[in-house]
């Protein structure tokens, strides 16, 4: 009997497939940054928390920094032989895979460009797609003669290989645990995989003329002994499709079209989810992108910026970006909403939400230094702090995040005007809380247990998709049976899978303290 992949996110009433959606930005986005450094069709583009990459049939990827927007001193990376299909970046954002006409998928470390990995597809065909699991311990690769690789990330050994169709594989993408993925391909089919190769559903004729692209939400719910998640898929026939997937141990696996919508007037290339289910966007012939509400199903915003087929799309996992890439060899970035940067749509609470005990940093900026901090950071900083009576003296003075870190006992005293000694105390500790940050020598709280709070040393993956220390873990299931502790939600089984990638990213951390 096959059990079903499960990753449980506490999903708030805007985030269910099927409720009423309450969160979502009608604000119209704006193009911040237009990126005309490629020479030829720019194919693929994939957003970090902090890095911006596009990929061109002129066989280069090129890499931007969020920050500045600046290009990174390593890019353009050119270790590919012919055009670049397709890039996407690992959960942490430490690595990014492309792949390309050469036949291959490379891993590339961010931190220095250099090429990590190299995976050859089996038959040498070009490779039109790729995907990294969740917790970046697979890659997955997809090939014009209709055959999936899937490797393993640290050994670079094939795992698996094998034709899933007898056409071209044009779309890829992991399930939110990691288990199964899904493939789409130019006869117009959708087929849902185990990890062995084995076929759990085919959705046939999905898309008319053929499959372009499909992304998985990267929430799922369980309904009693019922996984759900979301699919969206996108094809040739002008159409862009949502779809909710059902996953049950005896049942097995369903597809049930939850929407399908057609505001775009040419094929449709490209489609991604926003990390918290609410929005969708798509890429089309028609030289438009298009932004859906996800869950209604209601066209929001058509930009028109790009002169040329919008050949692909992606969201930020954090800040409120969309990025685009077109055959004019243009990428464009966009901000969403109203620029609010903690990269959420109203009030929802989304799967980012901050580990138990862990404070929020200003303005939803968790990587951002104190040195780094506006004005208004501080601002929101001392709020959170129950500082508020001191917001406005603050802002006053121009206090941002190195004016913060200069405070001293006489500066708030006789430049800030701060009377009560108890309060200028507290103040004084509440910034030496902040000081390991000024280096950046705070753990990422990525790598933060959600139970300890102290960074792990033998990371593993729990059913419910969030990373633990094993000991601790395993002592949570011992003594609570089995829920989860970020969602206190039932464990569909106490398997630990050990998080290679995440202790590769630690130790890495800790040998640069």
């Amino acid at each position: 009997m096959r059990k079903p992949c499960v990753t449980i996110t506490c999903l708030s009433p805007c985030e269910k497939p099927g409720s009423a959606s309450r969160c979502i930005d009608l604000k119209m986005p704006s193009a911040i940054l237009t990126l005309r450094d490629h020479r030829d069709d720019v194919n693929g583009c994939a957003l970090s928390g902090t890095l911006l990459a596009t990929c061109s049939g002129d066989k280069t990827i090129r890499v931007y920094s969020l920050g500045d927007f600046s290009e990174l001193p390593y890019s353009p990376l050119s270790g590919h032989g012919y055009g670049v299909h397709w890039c996407c970046f690992s959960s942490c954002g430490n690595y990014l895979a492309s792949c390309s006409t050469d036949a291959t998928v490379v891993i590339w470390s961010m931190d220095t460009g250099e090429i990590l990995f190299k995976y050859e597809h089996p038959g040498r065909s070009p490779v039109r797609v790729c995907a990294l699991s969740p917790d970046s311990s697979l890659v997955l690769s997809g090939a014009s003669d209709g055959t999936v690789a899937l490797w393993d990330f640290q050994s670079t050994s094939l795992r698996r290989t094998g034709a899933v169709t007898e056409a071209t594989v044009l779309a890829c993408s992991f399930t939110p645990c990691g288990q199964m993925f899904v493939t789409g391909c130019t006869n117009g089919d959708l087929k849902i995989w185990d990890l062995d190769l084995v076929q759990l559903h085919a959705q046939k004729d999905a898309h008319d003329l053929g499959v372009s692209c499909c992304q998985c939400d990267s929430i799922s719910h369980l309904d009693e002994e019922t996984v759900k998640f979301r699919l969206v898929s996108c094809g040739q026939d002008s159409l862009l499709k949502i779809w909710i997937i059902s996953q049950h141990a005896v049942a097995g696996c369903r597809m049930q079209l939850l929407h399908s919508l057609k505001a775009q007037s040419g094929p449709v290339l490209s489609c991604a989810f926003s990390s918290d289910g609410q929005l969708v966007a798509s890429g089309s012939v028609d030289k438009t992108l298009a932004v859906y509400d996800a869950t209604r199903g209601v066209l929001l915003h058509t930009l028109n910026q790009h002169e040329r087929c919008v050949t692909c799309c992606a969201f930020s996992p954090s800040l409120p970006y969309l990025a685009s890439g077109s055959m004019d060899k243009t990428a464009i970035l966009w901000r969403l909403g109203d620029g609010d940067e903690s990269g959420r749509h109203g009030d929802a609470e989304g799967p980012a939400a901050v580990c138990p005990g862990r404070k929020r940093a200003a303005m939803g900026h968790s990587r951002l230094l104190v040195r780094d901090w506006t004005e208004e950071h501080v601002g929101v900083w001392l709020a959170e702090e129950g500082l508020d009576e001191l917001v406005s003296t603050f802002k006053s003075h121009n206090i941002d995040g190195p004016e913060l870190l200069g405070l001293t006992k006489d500066t708030l005293a006789n430049e800030l005007h701060i009377g009560s000694l108890g309060l200028r105390g507290r103040v004084l500790r509440k910034i030496e809380e902040l000081r390991p940050s000024l280096d950046g020598s705070a753990a990422p709280d990525e790598f933060l247990c959600p139970i300890t709070q102290e960074v792990m040393k033998d990371p593993v993956i729990a059913a419910d998709g969030f990373s633990y220390e094993r000991q601790a873990m395993e002592s949570w299931i011992g003594a609570r049976k089995r829920t989860s502790p970020m969602t206190n939600l039932p464990l569909a089984t106490t398997m630990l899978t050990p998080n290679r990638m995440l202790k590769m990213a630690i130790n890495r951390w800790r040998a640069s303290q």
